[in-house]
């Protein structure tokens, strides 16, 4: 059997700043599954539960695929596929046209049809794929036309436009939110405008943005740091991890909330708006507008 055409790992796609403008928050690595290995996904989070297009192109194709069967999820999750338009493409430093991948999203468009950035998709879906704690988001990924564009894993990577700011945060903060899963303290402070998280300790300015789950997934990544820097990677004064390029290894470290042993930390980037940690506690019993304290500990 012919292998199927490998993703260039040296080629990335730059999403254009235009299509990041419509989202709220974003992550590359806060994901259990394989089709975010390395950054080679992104998942957007709007305003609305509107499935908004980051991409302009044609739509090529639509699916319904069954998913893990979870009393809070639905019980299928939707594929979009879209043909980038060739100057969208160029936007984002290829030499070739790609498919976009879109999923979470009910399909509101058929094949044949043109979408702008922007343009709603659908409604988004909460479907079994889905963590408690995970709020709805557009996943996005690209493939060349050679390869499998149902397939998981095998995306470009995807890179930003942008080198998001670091935020310094000391682990304390007040429940502004919520969930039975969660709950949202409010600092760090966004500084007003730009792309923004939490940042990894050590080297300053140039530390990057924590993002991803720590440590309840296997890895996370660093964003906006040199991607030739490896090594061990800090948070609230604890090594939690190991570095190479982006790419983050998770240390065997616990967090605690005040006292009480926490699931983990829910990292990601921030737009103009709140970048408080979300911090993942199922069965909590915090009350908004009580103060608490995050802690990280080697095991």
């Amino acid at each position: 059997m012919e292998a199927e055409p490998r993703a260039d790992e040296s080629r990335d796609v730059t999403l254009p700043t235009e299509s990041l403008a419509p989202f709220r928050r974003l992550s590359l690595y806060n994901s259990p599954y394989p089709a975010h290995d390395a950054g080679c996904a992104i998942d957007l989070y709007p305003d609305s539960n509107d499935g908004i297009s980051p991409v302009s192109g044609t739509v090529r194709e639509t699916k319904t695929v069954r998913t893990p069967q979870k009393p809070y999820a639905v019980e299928h999750d939707h594929l979009v596929l879209v043909d980038c338009d060739p100057a969208w493409c160029e936007a984002a430093g290829l030499g070739e046209q790609v498919v976009a991948r879109v999923l979470h999203v009910d399909p509101g468009v058929d094949p044949g049809d043109r979408v702008e950035v922007g343009d709603s998709l659908g409604e988004m879906v909460r479907s079994g794929f889905f963590a408690p704690w995970v709020d709805n988001h557009v996943h996005l990924g690209f493939r060349t036309t050679g390869q499998n564009l149902h397939r998981a894993s095998g995306s470009l990577p995807v890179s930003l436009p942008v080198v998001p700011r670091p935020l310094a945060w000391d682990g304390r903060g007040t429940v502004r939110e919520t969930g039975e899963t969660y709950v949202v303290v409010d600092a760090p402070t966004h500084p007003g405008q730009g792309w923004c998280g939490i940042g990894a300790e050590g080297d300053g300015e140039h530390a990057g943005v924590l993002d991803g789950g720590l440590p309840h997934y296997d890895g996370g990544g660093v964003l906006g740091a040199s991607p030739e820097t490896e090594g061990p990677v800090s948070l609230l004064g604890t090594v939690v991890g190991d570095r190479t390029g982006r790419t983050v290894a998770w240390r065997d470290v616990e967090l605690e909330v005040s006292g009480e042993r926490a699931h983990g930390l829910s990292l990601f980037l921030a737009s103009a708006g709140p970048a408080g940690a979300k911090v993942v506690c199922p069965g909590h019993a915090f009350e908004r507008g009580e103060r608490v304290r995050v802690q990280v500990h080697v095991r």
